[in-house]
């Protein structure tokens, strides 16, 4: 079977190619002969959760992907070059933040309450890191090749909506009351951190680069922050000390819970 060699120098670049002159491409997979990304360049796996390669070559400072929408991924060479601070991106997508809550109004009208603030809503929790299988034969490093397959940081919870000012008294009407603020959204879930199985035939103690020549992350996820109350409304004022009353500040929320950490294992062939 023969493989054609890929080079990567696009900065973003999908699996929707035509890799291979005469190779075979199962459903989810993608096999090519010799894959090379070039310096400062990013190869992301978007069609397909499992690379298969009889080369695989990062060159400095390139990017590999992998699937995020994918719970695991997989990466199999006989030949893996690493060139210096390559990075393998499993990495967790982030929640974004929870929407703000509107304020409330003053009225024009004379005597008037403010309408109250409106909740923040809850921020979105991240996503897990991926859980990368790399089966590596043969493994080249020039200086430090980072797997980073941390989970996702929950999102900030919106912010609570000030209350409306109460408006102003008249000799025959107290000034209206203040609105009350709007409750803080919560903030979301950290996402747990994905887990790296590895595995090299010919270096049957790859372990001992963990740290040194290969740094792997994976951390749970950060819990996202409650958002901020709402402000009280101010009580509308009158005369004689005919003056409505101030709203009430809005309810805090509770953070969204941190990510577990992932794992790292060793299979010996």
């Amino acid at each position: 079977m023969h493989y054609t060699i890929i080079f990567v120098n696009m900065t973003r670049l999908s699996l929707c190619l035509i890799l291979v002159l005469t190779a075979a491409i199962v459903k989810a997979q993608v096999r090519v002969g010799t894959l090379v990304i070039e310096s400062n360049e990013t190869f992301e796996l978007t069609n397909s959760d499992i690379l298969v390669a009889d080369t695989l070559i990062m060159k400095d400072s390139s990017r590999l992907v992998l699937n995020k929408l994918k719970k695991e991924n997989y990466i199999r060479a006989r030949v893996a070059i690493f060139g210096n601070y390559c990075i393998i991106d499993g990495k967790g997508i982030e929640g974004k933040p929870g929407r703000n809550g509107f304020s409330g109004e003053t009225p024009f009208g004379p005597c008037s309450d403010g309408s109250p603030g409106r909740n923040g809503s809850r921020g979105l929790d991240g996503t897990p890191g991926v859980n990368l299988f790399m089966y590596l034969e043969e493994v080249k490093i020039k200086d430090k090749l980072i797997i980073d397959l941390s989970g996702g940081n929950g999102g900030p919870g919106g912010n609570g909506g000030n209350g409306g000012g109460g408006s102003p008294g008249t000799v025959h009407c107290n000034g209206g009351n203040g609105g009350n603020g709007g409750n803080a959204g919560q903030g979301g879930n950290g996402a747990n951190g994905g887990s790296l199985t590895l595995s090299s035939s010919r270096n049957p103690n790859i372990e001992k680069l963990i740290g040194s020549s290969i740094n792997v992350y994976t951390y749970g996820g950060l819990p996202g922050l409650q958002g901020r109350v709402g402000n009280r409304g101010p009580a509308g004022l009158g005369p004689s000390r005919k003056n409505g009353k101030n709203g009430e500040p809005g309810l805090e929320a509770p953070n969204g819970l941190a990510g577990i950490n992932g794992k790292v294992n060793f299979e010996k062939n």
